[in-house]
């Protein structure tokens, strides 16, 4: 995220009012990258996580990473570790599978992590979708909260469809072309807008 969040909020109220009521509403801009741990940490957590509640699946990454010495799984334990102790965890046969795909990756050397900083962000989506289970909006994910990068709109989002449908008023949910569309305006700060618009759902 920029560092200076007080010129990404005023670039946004100044090209989208809309927008800027919301961040009134919303109030602090509070986001807070995940630093802990390392880039495999937190596509491990992503995986775990697709699909389920917090709540579930916060439960579950804490079993899955208790099988492991200090609690931090590596691609190679990963890859030793029996499927039954997996499944004990609550991990789906389908998400041990894209655990497995990105360990096996990441333990060969064909999907380097460590350089991730340095690339685009088109080009980090284009390095991780190649990991089975991993898609666009899993590395949109990425780039916002383990990256920092201040530009991503998450066009796939359901939240911040919905949350654009309520607060511009739509009678329909917005397409992901549509979200591209309007989003347009909100760059280079896109991911600030994105974070507004979740935030907007928790509020009455």
């Amino acid at each position: 995220m920029p560092e200076a969040a007080a010129d990404a909020l005023e670039h946004l109220r100044r090209v989208d009012p809309i927008l800027g009521t919301v961040i009134d509403r919303v109030g602090p801009y509070r986001l807070e990258r995940r630093r802990a741990g390392t880039h495999y940490d937190a596509l491990v957590r992503s995986i775990v996580f697709q699909q389920l509640s917090g709540k579930a699946a916060g439960t579950i990454h804490r079993r899955f990473c208790a099988l492991y010495p200090r609690n931090r799984p590596t691609a190679e334990l990963v890859l030793k570790t029996e499927e039954g102790r997996l499944r004990a965890a609550g991990l789906s046969r389908q998400k041990i599978a894209y655990l497995s795909d990105l360990s096996a990756r990441v333990a060969d050397g064909s999907l380097p992590l460590a350089h991730l900083g340095r690339l685009s962000d088109d080009d980090v989506i284009a390095h991780l979708v190649k990991v089975k289970g991993i898609g666009r909006w899993t590395v949109q994910m990425f780039l916002m909260f383990r990256l920092g990068r201040p530009d991503v709109l998450p066009e796939l989002d359901l939240g911040v469809q919905t949350a654009i449908q309520r607060a511009y008023g739509l009678r329909k949910r917005p397409k992901p072309k549509d979200v591209l569309k309007r989003g347009a305006k909100w760059r280079p700060y896109a991911s600030v807008a994105s974070w507004y618009l979740w935030r907007s759902l928790e509020s009455k």
